[in-house]
């Protein structure tokens, strides 16, 4: 066994490593994307900055999406390079999407809304029916990420064979 799942790892052209990153990156800046659009712009439920006055919170939205779009491009133009290469190691890419995901979501639920609160889900109700919804949806991404990386390493390890 030459331990070709190893995230550096690169083994008959598939770099597992730039899958997950590419993985990871587009996995974040997908789900801020869907905060964004969805709690920010339609159900106008908060901003990403909600300790100041509304055009600060407008603000902080913008800024958000700008990192956003910066991750997105970045996790596309790696993904691009890989795929390029035919080296993508699908698995763990969507393994690393998901997980991706699931750690914005559980950063954003814990640290912004809880730890620093700089916004919470909505205003004027109990919120913890929303924390916990929100917190549940993230451990779901890592969990099933998890449980497909795992998967992807395994199945590498006992065929020799890449995860197309």
């Amino acid at each position: 066994m030459t331990g070709a799942t190893r995230p550096g790892d690169t083994r008959g052209g598939i770099s597992v490593r730039h899958s997950a990153i590419s993985g990871a990156l587009l996995g974040a800046a997908l789900m801020a994307a869907i905060d964004e659009i969805v709690f920010h712009q339609i159900l106008g439920w908060h901003h990403f900055y909600d300790r100041s006055t509304p055009a600060v919170g407008l603000a902080s939205d913008g800024l958000l999406h700008t990192a956003e779009l910066l991750v997105l491009v970045a996790g596309f133009a790696l993904l691009a390079d890989v795929r390029r290469r035919h080296a993508l190691a699908v698995r763990h890419f969507w393994a690393a999407l998901l997980m991706g995901a699931g750690a914005f979501q559980l950063f954003d639920g814990l640290v912004n809304h809880k730890v620093f609160r700089v916004h919470q889900i909505r205003y004027d109700v109990d919120v913890w029916p929303y924390d916990l919804a929100w917190i549940a949806g993230a451990l779901v991404f890592l969990v099933t990420g998890a449980l497909l990386w795992w998967s992807a390493r395994r199945s590498v390890r006992t065929t020799g064979l890449s995860d197309d």
